[in-house]
């Protein structure tokens, strides 16, 4: 029994010839909808510089979708190096609003900038996840949410960062759906594991094809 008085959830089974798996992403989102699907997996998060990967990708005229496709890929292929037989996933996502790329903001001003700039916009996240065994990419899939963010007045922008802190700075859209981010949007058009950064869904039938989980 759990300290809230709950009964914990039994491990769900994996697969008899289970590959070890690994999240190359430091995202507690994306580690958390793992967990929650019931996958046994470690974590390492992967060396990459994210911010030269794209602006050398945005120069050579790459989308955005293109570009979280390479960055997931090449997250997993760092951390496969070091995982030998592992089935590593990496995963990234990509916020663009009329031709504009933007990251997570570094700091409450930059989030404010953010907010002003999508607020009475639609805007569209691009998620991409990899699966990565020795090297070898031998699955990837895309897929966009179309997010329209309302108009929003300044003394809500204030008093919706005043809410969430620093969790704000943890989304390029410095949003979290599952919480007052819902607040945010006046339309929603996307599968909801996307929106937080990860497609889920698919990913979960190809480990079952890989046999990491059971049919």
């Amino acid at each position: 029994m759990s300290a809230d008085g709950l009964q914990p959830l039994s491990p769900f089974p994996m697969g008899e010839a289970a590959a070890p798996l690994v999240l190359a992403s430091a995202s507690p989102s994306r580690r958390a909808m793992l967990e929650n699907a019931g996958l046994s997996f470690s974590v390492q998060p992967a060396a990459v510089d994210e911010d030269a990967v794209k602006e050398a990708l945005k120069a050579e005229g790459a989308s955005a979708a293109r570009t979280a496709e390479t960055l997931a890929e090449l997250k997993a292929q760092r951390v496969s190096a070091n995982h030998p037989g592992s089935l590593v996933i990496g995963a990234d996502q990509m916020l663009e609003c009329e031709e504009r790329w933007f990251d997570k903001p570094a700091d409450r001003e930059q989030a404010v900038e953010s907010l002003r700039a999508l607020q009475g916009r639609s805007h569209v996240l691009w998620s991409a996840v990899c699966l990565v065994r020795d090297g070898s990419r031998i699955w990837h899939h895309g897929a966009p949410a179309r997010m329209t963010m309302r108009p929003l007045s300044d003394a809500f922008i204030a008093a919706y960062l005043d809410s969430v802190g620093d969790k704000a700075l943890s989304s390029v859209g410095t949003y979290q759906l599952e919480g007052l981010g819902a607040q945010l949007f006046s339309g929603i058009d996307g599968d909801f594991f996307t929106i937080l950064g990860l497609p889920l869904l698919p990913l979960l039938d190809v480990l079952r094809a890989n046999g990491v989980l059971v049919r």
